[in-house]
């Protein structure tokens, strides 16, 4: 064959494919624009008739690739009908979610066109969702007491269109999502940007439904959040969080990089308030919820985890004694298991495991002009039944604390809580050990908030036992110490410094404190403590000052009568008064003499 023939052969058959192609784009033209308009109808009519009627979908626009198999819609709706809704919630058939829906473009790819149409088996590679605002809205809804189930299931009201569905992945990227909650007298809503949802083969066919290895008929449906930052509505804090994860498949829920930062130093920030307000500083490193429950938190608004592991993190809390306490308010409502009880929330959580958590309470005292601390670092162990569910309740209304640190980074502390969680008056019991404590290692606390410092002294064993509740706490306590020699410190309030009172730290170390127990020849001596908390004591706070107590009457100075608290306040707030006054005095007087 000459060159020539074969180049008239190519070009026959050149031309024959270019034939065909054309007439394969003609007719996949042909086809798309006679199914657009079945398929606007067919997926009307799927969303309307697969939702009990309840969910309308329109868009502006629909794009066909027969040859590719790909589907676009443009500015998509998605709606629930409010008469329709109400009608199922009498029927008690209506969702305890509904969504609303809006995006500029939703995407379909790779879809089994002709076998969709001819066999009704729907096939799908990919749905994309690309930066949609999505309206997730919760109701408390009736349900039927029937044991038999009467409504159909969603496989029943599709089965008439299609026999399958199988779509391979869904991605929502980049949502705007907000979460409305319509129980309470008012509805609460709660923003999230830039959130990514992923769902893994989700299939509705005959026998999807009683698969228990799916999640509402999907592998799994995991989400992601990254790089959340905000500044809190009083504008007094930071936060941030680096990643928010979680997996229906996986059960669990993990935050990493949480940070809560206030804006403004210490006593910058305790000043822009007329009372006492507490600053926190949290930096959490990974918050992780293990064998949650997401179906009972998705119908029933109800978290129940197998375990909640906290750490490691850091946890600062400062307040400041120099403004007056909040009149009227009683900080005992902010005990664990009364803050628990208000949790709108119905929560279970078999365990809360704490891995080297660093606490650090600090005060800022106006007698001293000094702020006092004590830190307990890498806090560790765990809290069993955390809960405020009724039913939980009827079975175990004891949530259990067993909890090491090291105080002030040094001694070994161990310490048990026992939260009665439905006693009306909060009651609880604690009690805790300590081996092997230099005393003046509490320096950092004792000078500055107790106008006290420890010179000398070592502990051998610390244990003691206690029963409180909204109002005191009770209890008993035995110390083995050392060497203890300490020094009374004058208050700062001139503005001069603390001082020794050398004569009274004389007359307290020689006649008043008892330098060791036990003493020679006679038997440790142990004491009883009781202290009554004031509305402005926290839980912690009544925790350690019961423990002082005890502390004080070994060593000899319980026979010393306490200062009422609220009297005392009032007395260093006047003092304060009349320090501002005779300042400005003599700087009124400076100034004249300078003119």
């Amino acid at each position: 064959m000459t060159s020539q023939h074969k180049n008239k052969v190519w070009i026959w058959i050149s031309s024959i494919l270019g034939i065909l192609i054309l007439i394969l784009l003609f007719g996949a033209m042909f086809l798309s624009a006679r199914w657009k308009p079945l398929l606007t109808e067919k997926i009307k009519q799927g969303v309307y008739n697969g939702s009990h009627h309840l969910y309308n979908i329109d868009f502006k626009s629909i794009n066909l690739n027969v040859i590719t198999g790909s589907l676009a819609l443009r500015d998509v709706t998605l709606k629930p009908n409010p008469l329709v809704y109400d009608s199922l919630k009498v029927a008690k058939l209506a969702p305890a979610h509904t969504f609303e829906l809006k995006l500029k473009k939703l995407q379909i790819s790779r879809v089994g066109i002709l076998t969709a149409y001819f066999k009704k088996q729907v096939a799908v590679s990919e749905i994309i969702l690309q930066q949609p605002s999505i309206n997730m809205i919760y109701n408390k809804v009736p349900k039927k007491t029937d044991t038999v189930k009467s409504e159909q299931t969603l496989y029943d009201q599709v089965s008439k269109i299609f026999k399958s569905i199988h779509v391979k992945a869904i991605r929502i990227v980049d949502a705007d999502f907000d979460y409305i909650n319509k129980t309470g007298s008012q509805k609460v809503k709660n923003s999230i940007k830039h959130l990514d949802i992923t769902v893994n083969d989700f299939l509705l066919d005959s026998l999807s439904g009683n698969d228990t290895t799916r999640f509402y008929y999907t592998k799994d449906v995991s989400f992601q959040l990254a790089g959340y930052k905000s500044i809190t509505k009083d504008k007094m804090y930071s936060m941030k969080v680096d990643t928010i994860s979680g997996s229906a498949k996986s059960k669990r829920i993990t935050a990493k990089g949480f940070t809560l930062l206030p804006l403004y130093p210490e006593l910058t920030f305790a000043r822009k308030y007329k009372v006492q307000k507490d600053r926190y500083n949290f930096a959490f490193d990974q918050i992780e919820f293990n064998g949650v429950d997401f179906v009972g938190l998705n119908t029933d608004q109800t978290l129940h985890a197998q375990s909640l592991k906290i750490g490691p993190a850091n946890v600062e809390v400062f307040m400041s004694r120099e403004s007056p306490p909040p009149p009227g308010f009683d900080k005992g409502q902010n005990y664990p298991h009364m803050a628990l009880k208000r949790l709108n929330l119905p929560t279970l959580i078999d365990t809360v495991k704490l891995s080297k958590v660093d606490v650090k309470y600090s005060e800022y005292n106006p007698a001293s002009k000094k702020i006092g601390a004590v830190t307990f670092k890498d806090l560790t162990g765990n809290i069993l039944n955390v809960t405020n569910d009724s039913a939980q309740l009827k079975q175990r209304h004891h949530a259990l604390a067993n909890l090491d640190s090291r105080l002030m980074g040094l001694g070994k502390l161990n310490v048990k809580i026992d939260f009665n969680l439905t006693d009306p008056n909060g009651a609880f019991s604690y009690s805790g050990n300590l081996d092997n404590f230099d005393l003046k290692n509490l320096n950092p606390l004792s000078k500055a908030l107790g106008l006290i410092e420890i010179e000398s002294g070592d502990v051998q064993h610390i244990d003691f036992k206690a029963d409180g509740d909204l109002r005191s706490a009770k209890g008993s306590m035995n110390m083995l110490y050392s060497n203890l020699k300490i020094k009374l410190l004058s208050d700062n309030i001139d503005g001069e410094g603390t001082k020794e009172k050398g004569f009274l730290s004389f007359l307290a170390n020689t006649i008043l404190v008892k330098n060791e127990n036990p003493q020679k020849g006679e038997a440790a001596r142990k004491a009883t403590m009781t202290n009554n908390r004031i509305n402005s004591a926290s839980f912690f706070n009544l925790m350690w000052k019961t423990v002082f107590v005890g502390i004080k009457d070994i060593v000899g100075v319980g026979v010393v009568p306490e200062k009422n608290p609220v009297k005392q306040q009032k007395v260093i707030a006047k003092k304060i008064r009349e320090q501002k006054r005779a300042d400005r005095k003599a700087a009124r007087k400076a100034k004249r003499e300078n003119n």
